[in-house]
């Protein structure tokens, strides 16, 4: 197919030649045609036949018939203007159809091939956009922080992959709003006043775009797709939409798209928020509710005004709770004393770091012996599962005389259970060791820094923290009630004794090299019974 400046050099030339009337013109540059000659309704289209009927033109010029109709509405329209002697000729770069039965055959005709064209690519678009939606992958434009690739090469076969441009910076519209203290047009006026966020198209986020964002399940890896129609009303009478999984790597998870949800309240606009709070969301009543939190000013008469912030039962469980209110001032001192307890020396940090590196080497050693022996037996059950089937299949084994069809599967079943069981047992030897060391290292390291980073942080930085020390907070009687975490646990319980035992330890026997760190920290027993319980 020639371009629409190469089909009007064509026209231009034979209406020159055969020095042709035209009365109207409509191409690219005089308001050609936008809509697809596919579907019936299109503007210009309708305006031109209109004009045939009133008698202001008696012919079509286009450069192919394709170009007047490809739907059978419309080519149908074009035979009747014929029939009724209305429309003298369709004139197109390749030759005349006139109002002659074998002419009005060839062009409808032509109008056929043309819709049944439409067809087979309308057919061909929907078998490709089904794959792509079957391998996990959104079959249209994707949303911001995330870009199509675009492989000319192999149509149909394009992925999605984070946009480095966008991805993060989306990813932090979601975490201000997983605080729960800001609304999306807070956000909306973050990222584009102080994040200096633009879209795909290098335009601001618009307010809508923001609700999109944070209602749009692509982000925790899933997409809808399916047909959805609507009436004049704009109301929904067809809605084929499904879930489907995808294949693209989600930004938030699940639990937090759920909790943006419930955030954002059941008529998807934000619940009202006239402050920012650092805690709320995180800690629990006796009485089931959540902990909320409030701004009180007070007054004085001598003018000066004190702001207080009171942390304190929802009472949506139970309306007649009497539990009483906090300061947010005692609230962050029982924290801090929380963090205190927790705080681990840099000697200690260091001491148990290393140790913990001679552990992982003496635990890679005992691994290459294990390792080796489960590499010996997965080897012998693969010859045993191929001596199983030449035996099964072998001439002398006619009738089941040496092992029978049921012996045979019972026999397979075992083995490769054995099988599975051994190359999975392989595939995670050393694994655990590796995260529990790397766990441990983690938490070594805040234990140290955490309080002073609480101290010092800002909101995000103080909830962060105080929300990674247990997952079970409850605010009673005016006090923090929380079962730390395993693994801040360990210190929290063992710390004083474990110091205690290693001065006593470093002070009469004087060792400081590093290589003796084991030696020293196995004639410490509260350090080797954390160990022993752990590993």
């Amino acid at each position: 197919m020639l371009s629409h400046k190469d089909q009007e050099r064509d026209l231009e030339k034979i209406e020159k030649l055969e020095n042709l009337n035209v009365v109207e013109r409509h191409t690219g540059d005089n308001g050609g045609e936008s809509g697809s000659a596919h579907k019936r309704g299109r503007p210009i289209f309708n305006h031109i036949m209109g004009q045939i009927e009133a008698g202001k033109a008696n012919a079509l010029f286009v450069w192919h018939p394709n170009r007047v109709a490809r739907n059978a509405f419309d080519g149908g329209w074009v035979i009747t203007m014929m029939d009724e002697g209305k429309l003298l000729e369709v004139k197109t770069a390749n030759g005349t159809y006139r109002n002659t039965s074998n002419d009005k055959f060839m062009l409808a005709l032509e109008f056929n091939m043309a819709k049944k064209t439409s067809d087979d690519n309308g057919d061909a678009v929907k078998r490709g956009l089904k794959t792509k939606v079957q391998k996990g992958w959104f079959p249209s434009y994707t949303p911001g922080g995330y870009l199509n690739t675009k492989n000319f090469e192999q149509k149909g076969q394009n992925s999605i992959y984070k946009d480095p441009a966008r991805f993060e910076v989306v990813r932090r519209m979601w975490n201000l709003m997983l605080t729960g203290n800001y609304t999306p047009p807070q956000i909306l006026e973050v990222a584009t006043k102080d994040w200096h966020y633009k879209s795909k198209r290098n335009k601001p986020l618009s307010r809508s775009t923001i609700y999109r964002i944070f209602t749009n399940p692509f982000y925790y890896g899933y997409f809808e797709y399916g047909k959805v129609k609507k009436d004049e009303n704009k109301k929904i009478i067809i809605d084929e939409r499904r879930l489907y999984k995808g294949s693209h790597e989600p930004m938030v998870t699940e639990e937090e798209f759920d909790l943006v949800q419930k955030l954002l309240g059941r008529d998807g606009r934000p619940r009202p928020k006239t402050h920012r709070f650092a805690f709320t969301g995180l800690m629990k009543c006796p009485c089931g509710a959540m902990i909320t939190a409030e701004e009180k000013i007070k007054r004085q008469k001598n003018g000066n005004v004190h702001h207080y912030v009171y942390y304190h039962c929802t009472k949506q469980v139970d309306k007649n709770c009497l539990e009483k209110a906090i300061e947010l001032k005692d609230l962050n001192t029982q924290i801090d004393t929380l963090l205190k307890n927790l705080t681990i020396s840099e000697k200690f940090k260091e001491w148990a770091i290393k140790y913990l590196h001679e552990i992982r080497q003496n635990e890679a050693k005992s691994n290459e012996s294990i390792l080796e022996n489960k590499q010996k037996s997965l080897l012998h059950i693969t010859k045993r599962l191929d001596s199983l089937l030449l035996k099964y299949t072998s001439p002398e084994n006619d009738g089941e005389k040496l092992i029978s069809h049921e012996e045979y599967q019972n026999l397979k079943t075992r083995l490769l259970k054995e099988k599975g069981t051994l190359e999975s047992e392989l595939k995670a030897q050393g694994g655990a060791i590796e995260q529990w060391i790397e766990l441990s290292e983690k938490t070594f390291n805040f234990a140290q820094y955490a309080r002073v980073w609480f101290s010092r942080g800002d909101l995000e930085t103080r909830r962060a923290i105080f929300a990674s020390l247990s997952s079970h907070l409850i605010l009673k009687d005016q006090n923090i009630n929380m079962e730390l975490h395993p693994y801040f646990k360990v210190i929290f319980e063992n710390l004083p004794q474990a110091e205690k035992e290693l001065m006593e330890i470093r002070t009469s026997e004087k060792l400081y090299k590093s290589g003796q760190i084991v030696s020293i920290l196995t004639k410490c027993p509260t350090l080797r019974r954390v160990e022993d319980s752990n590993l």
